[in-house]
This record gives structure tokens, C-alpha cells and sequence, in this order.
């Protein structure tokens, strides 16, 4: 039998294989059930090596690292005598449980050469988390879209690879050639979780503000909460109303999907994504709210007790250093782990300057980043957070014109129209 890809899979049960297909669909759409399909292709077969493979990758997805082991071991012990392709693919999924994202990769180019609609193991590529966006490579963006763009033969129309293929485009700037792919995506599966948010960076990119708000929101009424990707849409939600002006409705969002005990989501986007919006909304001249700041430096320190996620351990930084915890943002400055590790103790510099009103030093540590901290991994739209530390902190010494000049050169459609009003001081947002 095949699966929906065409891959040959070893069961003897249908109803196995249409649990795992649905599964894997479900999983690829960031939905929720992807885990329970897994779970009755396993009781309709218990000896199926790729639903517990599956399955592993999806508690790695959700964060239960003891579960994610005891599938994947499972997964192991079945597969040795099944096909070339499916011990390869057991192989790929063991090495991200184990931890080993460069063997992986390496084997997942290999795979692919073969097998380039095997889905789980193009998946951990797609995206800014992914195997290719947390390597710490500069130009991994490109990368990211050489990796796609050398299979698309493999692919007509699929929902799934047309959402990441169009998303890597759209983040080189080719949005002209990104919007219809996303569309027809989307156009594909509207449950597509993965291709709603990539449509929202699209706007975002777009400097479609009115309209990404506005399609996001509706889309969130159909989303389970409990949805992989809800976090971090509502996030974008709560930055558009942000910009739009709409505080009340900004914070209303973040309590109820982006606060940690609010909302769920793996702990990278609840930590970023919460340390992103409370840092924008200062920078749009809220007032600091020290107590949210304690709350999420305190998450970091539980859930990245230790540094080596570059990207999370940027926002941590951030973070502490607002709270004023100095032990954990010391930690930070001094760290070694990670593929950004350089990156990460030049921002907990930059934060510890921001949060004592240090300007020239914000702008003086942050200059030397600016040209390749894409390296951390993470979205344009998240690594904003970045572009904008330095706008404020050239208007806060009075040189606007600066500010202006460098939005306009390195984000030039958030800056067609000026400043955008979330970074302009109060008294001069219309």
C-alpha cells in the first residue's frame, strides 16, 4: 500500500494507513487530532513503525520530550526490517528527537533525492524554526528557498508545499511571486493553519495592516485553541491592532491567547511572542508593565533554563534584562551554546542598555548585528524586534531623519508611508 504521496508503506491494515494519512495531513496543517490519528493507526496496528515515528515528532512538536523518546524508541525497534525509505525515515525522525538537527539535515538532503514526497521529513525544513532557520548560516533564507525550489517538479498544486514554498518567498521580498502560491494554498485548504500564517506575514510584509488584521481575525473564530499555530496568529493579531491603534483590543488579545497560563502553544512562541508584543507596545510608548515583564522572564528561566536556542535565548535576554534579573541575563552574556551564540550576547548587552535608557549604546552594540541577524532564525516580522530597538533608540537622541532613512533602506514597505505610528512618540501619532 501508499500512502497519499505515493510512498510505499509497510502495513497490512487500511485502516491504519488511512488513520496515519490522516494524521500526517492534520499534522502538516498544524490542526488538532494529528496525534490522536497517529494513535488509532498504532491500535489498528500496533507493529506500524511509521505512525510511532509519527507520532514522535508530533509530542516533539507539542513539547513532551518523554513521550516524544518512548515513540521514537518503538519506532526503532519495528522498522529495522521494513523498507530502504522507511528505515531511512525512522532514522531522520530519531535524529530530531535525539537532538541532532545537523545530522538530520544532512540526511534529510540525502533522502530527498529519492524520496522528495516524503512529507514528515521535508516538513522539519519548512519555516523559520526549522532545521535550515536555526542553523545559524547566514543567507539561511536562501537556503531555505534553494531547499524547496530544487524539488518543486516533485509537486503540482499541494497545499501543503505550496504555503512553505510561497512563505520562503515572500521572506527574500518576492512578493509579487509569493501572493498567488499562497493564495492558491490556501484556496486548497482553508484549515491549513501553516498557510493562514504565512498569508498573515504576507500582509505583513505587504504593509497590509487593515487587511491582515482583518483576516486573521475571522480565520482565528475557526482555530482550536489548542491548535499548534493559535498563539502566534493571535500575536500577529495583537501587533496589527497595536498599529492600528486599538490598545484595549491589542492587550485583550494577548491575555487571552499570548499571556503564558493564557494561551497554549510550545514554549519558543509563547516566550517570543510574549516578550515581542510587550516590547512593541513600549516602544509605541505604553507604559511598561513590570509585572508582565517579571511573569515571562520567569518563563524563560524555567522552560530555557539553559542557553542554546539562539532565537529563544535573544527574546530571554530581552527580557530579563526589563525585569532586572540579572543572574539569568549574566548567563546570557557570558553563553557559548548555540549556533548564535555571539548574536545572543551582543543583544543581552543591547537589552541591559535599552532598559536603562542607554541610547548610544543601544545603537553603538546594535550596528555590528544588522547586517546578519538573520543567523538567530525567526521571521522578518520577528526579527523587527531588532530593526526597530535601533529606530527607537536613534529617535530617543533626536536624530529622526537617521531613523527614518534606515526603516526606509532596510524595511522599505513598513516605512512607504513614514514611520509606522507604533514607532512614533505619542504626541505624534495622529
Amino acid at each position: 500500500m501508499q500512502d497519499q504521496y505515493g510512498n510505499e508503506v509497510s502495513t497490512g491494515s487500511r485502516a491504519a494507513l488511512d488513520a496515519y494519512n490522516e494524521g500526517v495531513d492534520l499534522f502538516l496543517a498544524a490542526q488538532v487530532g494529528a496525534g490522536a490519528a497517529f494513535e488509532r493507526a498504532i491500535a489498528h496496528d500496533p507493529s506500524f513503525a511509521l505512525a510511532h515515528a509519527a507520532l514522535a515528532r508530533h509530542h516533539q512538536m507539542y513539547a513532551k520530550p518523554m513521550e516524544a523518546v518512548k515513540s521514537i524508541i518503538s519506532a526503532r525497534e519495528l522498522g529495522a526490517g521494513y523498507t530502504m525509505r522507511e528505515q531511512a525515515h525512522v532514522a531522520i525522525i530519531g535524529q530530531l528527537i535525539d537532538g541532532n538537527a545537523a545530522g538530520a539535515y544532512g540526511d534529510i538532503k540525502t533522502h530527498i533525492q529519492d524520496y522528495p514526497r516524503d512529507m514528515l521529513t521535508l516538513q522539519p525544513c519548512a519555516g523559520v524554526f526549522s532545521l535550515i532557520a536555526f542553523s545559524g548560516r547566514a543567507s539561511r533564507e536562501a537556503e531555505t528557498f534553494a531547499f524547496f525550489d530544487n524539488i518543486k517538479g516533485a509537486f503540482d498544486k499541494n497545499w501543503w508545499f505550496d504555503c512553505v514554498y510561497g512563505f520562503a518567498l515572500a521572506e527574500m521580498g518576492r512578493l509579487s511571486d509569493a501572493e498567488p502560491i499562497l493564495e492558491r494554498s490556501y484556496s486548497a485548504n482553508p484549515s491549513n493553519a501553516n498557510a493562514a500564517h504565512y498569508k498573515a506575514h504576507y500582509h505583513y510584509e505587504a504593509g497590509e495592516h487593515k487587511a491582515g488584521l482583518e483576516f486573521v481575525r475571522d480565520w482565528l473564530t475557526g482555530y482550536d485553541p489548542a491548535g499548534l499555530m493559535h498563539c502566534h496568529i493571535a500575536w500577529h493579531d495583537a501587533l496589527w491592532s497595536l498599529e492600528l491603534g486599538d490598545e484595549a483590543g491589542a492587550w485583550s488579545v494577548v491575555e487571552d491567547a499570548v499571556r503564558p497560563g493564557a494561551a497554549w502553544g510550545p514554549p519558543i512562541n509563547v516566550l517570543t511572542d510574549m516578550v515581542s508584543f510587550l516590547f512593541r507596545a513600549e516602544l509605541a510608548g505604553l507604559p511598561r508593565k513590570d509585572a508582565l515583564w517579571r511573569e515571562i522572564s520567569d518563563y524563560a528561566c524555567i522552560h530555557f533554563p539553559e542557553p542554546g536556542v539562539s532565537f529563544a535565548d535573544a527574546h530571554a535576554a530581552l527580557a530579563h534584562a526589563m525585569a532586572g534579573q540579572e543572574m539569568a541575563l549574566q548567563k546570557l552574556r557570558e553563553t557559548t551554546a548555540g549556533t548564535a551564540a555571539d548574536q545572543v550576547r551582543i543583544l543581552s548587552k543591547v537589552f541591559t542598555a535599552f532598559a536603562g535608557a542607554n541610547w548610544q549604546a543601544v545603537v553603538d552594540g546594535i550596528l555590528p548585528l544588522m547586517s546578519s541577524h538573520e543567523r538567530l532564525g525567526g521571521s522578518n516580522a520577528q526579527r523587527d524586534l531588532i530593526e526597530f530597538t535601533l529606530v527607537h533608540a536613534l529617535l530617543q537622541l533626536g536624530k529622526t531623519e537617521e531613523a527614518t532613512r534606515l526603516l526606509t533602506m532596510r524595511r522599505p514597505r513598513l516605512a512607504k508611508d513614514g514611520l509606522p505610528a507604533s514607532l512614533l512618540p505619542k504626541e505624534n501619532v495622529a
